[in-house]
C-alpha cells in the first residue's frame, strides 16, 4: 500500500506512535475473547498443514482451523501452502506437478526446525516423517463442531473450486467450512455453489479499511453475516515526492481501529478476523476492539496468553 507525505500524521497515529492516548477504560463485555484460529494448523508449533499440527492445535484449545488448499496433478485437494515443495519437503516442484500418491510419499515436516535455548537448530521430523494430507483426510480428523477456513492458493481458481465443492458435497460438509482467498477469482469460481460460505474479497476489505483510515469514509459496509479478514498490522510505504526524486520509508499501520470496526458493523453484525495476532498485547487489543477471531501461528503459546489476560480487560 502506498501513501503520500500528507497522510503521515494519520499513519503515525495508526501505528500507535502519536504520543497521545486516552485514559484506560473497562471492557463492558468482560466475557468476550476472540476465537483462536490456528494458522495452517499452528505453523509455529508443528509442521504446517499436517494432521499432526491439526491434532495438537485442537489439544491446545484452538477454536477454528485455517488450512491451505492446493490441487494435486490428479485433481485431489491437498493441504500445502508454499509455491514449491522444497519449502517444506525434501522434493522440488509445484504441487500440481505431482499425484496424490507422490505427494503423500513426501515428508511434510522435512524443513521444520526448532531452536533450543542454547541456539542449536534441529530438524526433529526428518527422523519422524509426517505426511502431506488430503483435504478429505483433514476433514475426517476434525470434529464436525470445529469450523474450518479453507485458504485457496492454486490458480486457475475454477478447477480447484470444482474439486473442493465436489468433496464438500460428498461429505455434506458445506456448513463446516468457510472459503477464503487472496485472489478474487475464487469469489467468481465459488459463485456457482450457493452453499458456499465465502469471506468478503480481500480487495474489498482492504479498500474499505484504507478508506476509513485515509479518507474518513465508510464505503459500502458488508452485508450482515459476512466474514472479513485482514492483517492487524500492515506495513505501508510512505512516498515523499521531491523536485529531483522521491524518498520511501515504511510505516507499521494498524488499520483495525474502533472507527473501522464501527464502519464494518454499521449495517449489522459482520464477523471480523484479524490476521497475524501472536502477542498478548495484540490479542488484548483485538479483544478490546471486539474482533471476533484472530489468526495465530502458535495455538500453544496463545492458549497460555489468553489465560493470563486481565479480567476485566483494560481497554484504551
Amino acid at each position: 500500500m502506498f501513501v503520500t507525505r500528507q497522510m503521515l500524521p494519520l499513519l503515525l497515529a495508526l501505528a500507535g506512535i502519536s504520543g497521545c492516548s486516552s485514559p484506560p477504560t473497562t471492557d463492558s463485555n468482560t466475557g468476550q475473547r476472540p476465537l483462536i484460529v490456528a494458522h495452517r494448523g499452528g505453523a509455529a508449533d508443528f509442521p504446517e498443514n499436517t494432521l499432526l499440527a491439526i491434532d495438537n492445535a485442537l489439544r491446545n484449545g484452538a477454536d477454528m482451523l485455517w488450512l491451505t488448499v492446493q490441487l494435486s496433478r490428479d485433481g485431489v485437494p491437498v493441504l500445502y501452502r508454499p509455491a514449491d515443495l522444497s519449502a517444506n519437503t525434501q522434493a522440488r516442484g509445484a504441487v500440481n506437478e505431482h499425484t496424490l500418491a507422490q505427494l503423500q510419499a513426501l515428508n511434510a515436516g522435512w524443513n521444520f526446525r526448532q531452536t533450543a535455548a542454547n541456539g542449536q537448530v534441529t530438524y526433529p521430523y526428518r527422523d519422524q516423517p509426517v505426511s502431506l494430507p488430503s483435504l478429505r483426510q483433514a476433514l475426517a480428523a476434525i470434529p464436525d463442531s470445529v469450523p474450518v477456513i479453507l485458504d485457496m492458493k492454486a490458480l486457475p481458481a475454477a478447477p480447484q473450486a470444482l474439486a473442493v465443492a465436489r468433496l464438500l458435497e460428498q461429505l455434506q460438509a458445506w456448513d463446516r467450512v468457510l472459503i477464503y482467498s487472496t485472489d478474487a477469482s475464487y469469489q467468481q469460481a465459488f459463485a456457482a455453489y450457493p452453499q458456499a460460505r465465502l469471506f468478503e474479497s480481500r480487495d474489498s476489505t482492504r479498500d474499505r479499511l484504507a478508506s476509513v483510515a485515509l479518507a474518513h469514509s465508510c464505503s459500502a459496509p458488508p452485508a450482515p453475516g459476512t466474514w472479513v479478514a485482514f492483517e492487524y498490522r500492515r506495513s505501508v510505504q510512505l512516498v515523499e515526492s521531491f523536485t529531483l526524486g522521491e524518498a520511501r520509508s515504511r510505516v507499521d499501520a494498524r488499520l483495525w481501529t474502533p472507527v473501522a470496526v464501527d464502519c464494518f458493523q454499521s449495517k449489522g453484525q459482520v464477523r471480523m478476523l484479524a490476521i497475524g495476532i501472536n502477542t498478548i498485547e495484540d490479542y488484548q487489543a483485538a479483544a478490546c476492539l471486539k474482533i471476533d477471531a484472530v489468526l495465530v501461528d502458535s495455538p500453544r503459546a496463545m492458549r497460555d496468553m489468553r489465560q493470563r489476560l486481565e479480567r476485566p480487560l483494560p481497554c484504551h
